[in-house]
């Protein structure tokens, strides 16, 4: 299974976990897996089509899956997956 790590503002959502085991052999079969174990996650990083919110961004081994082939993006078993949705705000 990969490893999912859960940022701290998603994380009352999914059960106080820092990080949970999650298996699929894309991106978007362990975001599936995730938002099927914590349903309060579903709404933070899907669209009701099912795609990614779009200030969601989600990162594979450290690389953005928006460069490498998306919710498509093959999964291994000790990969790790770190979702980070955008924070807006700042300014002087």
């Amino acid at each position: 299974m990969s490893t999912v790590r859960i940022p701290p503002v998603l994380r009352a959502v999914a059960g106080n976990q820092k990080q949970v085991a999650v298996a699929g052999e894309t991106v978007a079969a362990v975001i599936e897996a995730l938002v099927a174990d914590y349903p309060g996650l579903r709404d933070q990083l899907l669209t009701p089509e099912g795609e990614l919110n779009r200030f969601v961004n989600v990162y594979l081994n450290d690389e953005d899956i928006r460069y490498l082939g998306e919710l498509a993006t093959p999964v291994g078993e000790r990969d790790t997956i770190v979702i980070l949705p955008a924070m807006a705000g700042g300014g002087a």
